[in-house]
């Protein structure tokens, strides 16, 4: 018997299923056309929901808005600000520099060449403007990061090297999707800003820094954890259907909502606590 997803536990009997006999034969077999449709259409877009819990409605500037991801955004941000908060001494001008850096090479040109490379998000941006944001922002943040060797360290470029790789490697699935890993989202997107914005304001590391480095790690695994269950319910399956019996008899119909609710949560909660915990380490150096 379907579950409908209600999300309420109520205090009943589970009733017999139905038996073959009893379902009509055409009932939960769609046609050949609508499966061939259905297969065809991207599975967001088949089941109506968002493809992510902060995707604004498709079209004109709520795309551009949603491919900034920004709670991910402000997230791995945090680990710039946390990383020179963490560093032997805070020049708050190589700070900023490194946060708009960041910005140019996460926020805006991994996160378009992430769309450009297969349309996860859905959104209607053409993908001339999603190219041209994808290399425009990478250069900026090259551009930022040469600027940074001149002015503070040459050892600089080897950050500037690695950040001009991984950026379309990662999203683009270079080398057959080796570096399309999570031990790789957390080295480019936690471990990596961290260290640069450690080493752009100190010119070394404290052994603090590497302790950082690996809780930072860590973090960025529990998100990659938490993102890749939620992105393949919101994207990929088609419906959920069940129940949950309680320990003391109750039931509670269970489907996307309620599967989707306690990671999304998380993810939004860690979203908001990061930022805040990296603001508060840099204000008692201030």
């Amino acid at each position: 018997m379907k579950v409908r997803a209600t999300g309420r536990r109520r205090d009943v009997r589970p009733q017999p299923r139905q038996s073959a006999e009893t379902v009509p034969a055409h009932e939960g077999k769609p046609t050949e056309a609508v499966v061939d449709a259905a297969e065809r259409r991207p599975p967001a877009v088949r089941e109506g929901a968002r493809p992510t819990f902060y995707a604004l409605r498709h079209g004109g500037w709520r795309d551009y808005i949603t491919l900034l991801h920004p709670p991910y955004t402000f997230w791995h941000l945090s680990y710039v600000i946390l990383g020179a908060a963490l560093s032997p001494a805070v020049r708050y001008d190589r700070l900023a520099a490194t946060l708009l850096a960041f910005f140019l090479a996460v926020g805006v040109a991994a996160h378009a060449l992430d769309e450009l490379n297969g349309r996860p998000l859905q959104t209607r941006i053409p993908r001339f403007a999603l190219a041209a944001l994808g290399i425009g922002g990478l250069a900026g943040a090259i551009l930022i990061g040469i600027a940074g060797a001149v002015l503070a360290s040459p050892w600089l470029l080897v950050f500037v090297a690695f950040g001009a790789v991984i950026a379309p490697a990662y999203n683009l699935e270079w080398f057959r999707g080796r570096f399309h890993s999570d031990f790789w989202f957390a080295i480019a997107w936690g471990v990596f800003p961290f260290l640069t914005a450690c080493y752009a304001s100190a010119g070394r590391f404290d052994p603090s820094a590497l302790v950082g480095a690996v809780a930072v790690f860590a973090l960025s695994l529990a998100q990659r954890v938490l993102s890749r269950r939620v992105r393949a319910v919101r994207r990929q399956v088609r419906s959920i259907e069940g129940r949950v019996v309680y320990a003391d008899g109750t039931m509670e119909d269970i489907g996307r909502a309620w599967a989707l609710a306690a990671d999304e949560r998380a993810l939004l909660l860690l979203a908001c606590a990061m930022p805040g915990l990296s603001i508060a380490a840099l204000l008692t150096r201030v």
